[in-house]
C-alpha cells in the first residue's frame, strides 16, 4: 500500500497521439498552444499535472495517465501512481507522474510500475529523450524510473511546496492583473512587474 494518498486529480493538457504541446494558462484558466514538437515524435500517454501541486520546476507536478482512449485538454481524471519518470532538462529536475484512472477495472494488473510492460516505459523513456531534440537551446540531460512508494512521496512534497508558495502557480479562473477585468482589454499596465 502506498504510503501517501491514493487517488488524486490529473487535469489532462495534451491527448494521447498528440504533436501539439498545450498547457494551462492557471492565471486565465484556460488551455493554450504552446507549441507544436519540432521532431515526428506524439506523447505516448495522455499528459498533464496534478491538481494541489508546486513541482520543483516551478509549475505543478506532470503526469502521465495511461488510458484506454484519449481524453481532451482540460480533462480532469481520477487518478493513481504507478511510479515516476525522473528526468533533468536545461531547467533542471522534471519529474513525471506515471499513472492509471483510479476505478478503471482494465488497468486493476497495474499496481507497480515493475507491472507495466517493458515496452510502454521504453516507449516513454524513448520519447522524453528525444522530443526535445530539435529545439535550440532545449535538451534532455538524463532519465531513469522510480517505483509507486517514490512517485506518492514526490505528491506529498509538491503538495507541501504548493502550500508553502500559494502563488507561485495561480489558479484557473485567477484574474492576472488586479482590475482587468474592469474595462474590457485592460492587462498589464507599462512598467507593471512581470
Amino acid at each position: 500500500m502506498a504510503s501517501g494518498p491514493t487517488a488524486f486529480d490529473v487535469t489532462v493538457e495534451i491527448p494521447q497521439g498528440s504533436r501539439n504541446k498545450y498547457e494551462m494558462d492557471h492565471a486565465a484558466g484556460r488551455i493554450r498552444l504552446d507549441r507544436t514538437l519540432f521532431t515526428a515524435t506524439r506523447y505516448p500517454a495522455d499528459y498533464g499535472y496534478i491538481e494541489g501541486t508546486l513541482g520543483r520546476d516551478g509549475d505543478p507536478l506532470d503526469a502521465l495517465v495511461l488510458v484506454g482512449e484519449r481524453t481532451f485538454p482540460g480533462c480532469v481524471i481520477r487518478c493513481r501512481a504507478l511510479g515516476m519518470f525522473m528526468m533533468r532538462d536545461e531547467k533542471g529536475p522534471d519529474e513525471k507522474v506515471l499513472c492509471v484512472p483510479s476505478d478503471d477495472p482494465r488497468h486493476s494488473a497495474l499496481q507497480e510500475i515493475t507491472d507495466v510492460s517493458d515496452f510502454d516505459l521504453l516507449e516513454i523513456t524513448h520519447f522524453f529523450q528525444v522530443y526535445k531534440d530539435l529545439e535550440p537551446g532545449k535538451s534532455v540531460e538524463g532519465s531513469h524510473w522510480e517505483g509507486r512508494e517514490q512517485a506518492y512521496a514526490e505528491i506529498e512534497a509538491s503538495r507541501a511546496r504548493s502550500r508553502a508558495h500559494p502563488g507561485a502557480v495561480a489558479h484557473p479562473g485567477a484574474v492576472a492583473h488586479p482590475g482587468a477585468d474592469a474595462h474590457p482589454g485592460a492587462g498589464a499596465h507599462p512598467g507593471a512587474g512581470s
